[in-house]
């Protein structure tokens, strides 16, 4: 009994090694060459950089919120809306005031499906107003929100986060501001490796 239960356990972690031996370092994912501080809470955070604007973006969306929905308190997921351009921090503008007026996580989609699906790219502050005011915010209210001195602080807090993690594209995933997955193959192949880089840095948060 005691050789066949060694067996059995040794199979589980030899399959365990081929499993995780196909996900390499300079292939499926890459080290930051200047990460992050890690904060040693016992927490993995996980970084997507996204824009609304971004197709690739509109269709991971549902892939990404699933896949947090899932993770335990030992995971802490967080978007980090790129702000490269005017229309870039607009939108970036539009996420941080959707957070900070604590309206219902739905809204994220429709800003999504405003840009992709009906056409609207939201490129000015007046429609990001007319936007928000199907949700009850009325126009100064957002106009005080959108360029409130908070809100440019996190958006320069991730701009100077995504030059030091060399963010060039969305979507991007960083983990615990050591390791980067950039969008390759699927999406679910790309959470593998994510579920895998997790597992790699948990002794080290």
């Amino acid at each position: 009994m005691i050789i066949r239960n060694f067996t059995k356990f040794a199979f589980i972690a030899i399959f365990a090694l081929s499993i995780n031996a196909e996900y390499k370092l300079g292939k499926d994912y890459r080290l930051v060459d200047n990460p992050l501080p890690v904060k040693k809470d016992g927490i993995v955070e996980v970084t997507e950089s996204f824009w609304y604007g971004c197709f690739a973006c509109n269709n991971f969306e549902p892939v990404i919120n699933n896949w947090a929905a899932e993770q335990g308190s030992d995971v802490k997921f967080r978007k980090m809306p790129v702000s490269w351009g005017p229309v870039h921090r607009l939108h970036a503008s539009l996420y941080y005031t959707i957070e900070s007026l604590n309206l219902d996580k739905s809204t994220h989609a429709a800003v999504f499906t405003t840009m992709h699906k009906e056409g609207n790219m939201l490129q000015t502050e007046k429609r990001v107003q007319d936007f928000l005011s199907k949700f009850g915010i009325a126009p100064e209210i957002s106009k005080q929100y959108l360029n409130s001195f908070t809100i440019k602080q996190k958006i320069n807090r991730d701009a100077k986060q995504a030059k030091q993690l060399l963010i060039t594209a969305t979507p991007m995933i960083v983990v615990d501001g050591t390791y980067i997955i950039e969008a390759k193959g699927s999406y679910s192949q790309m959470l593998d490796v994510v579920d895998f880089l997790v597992e790699l840095q948990r002794p080290n948060s």
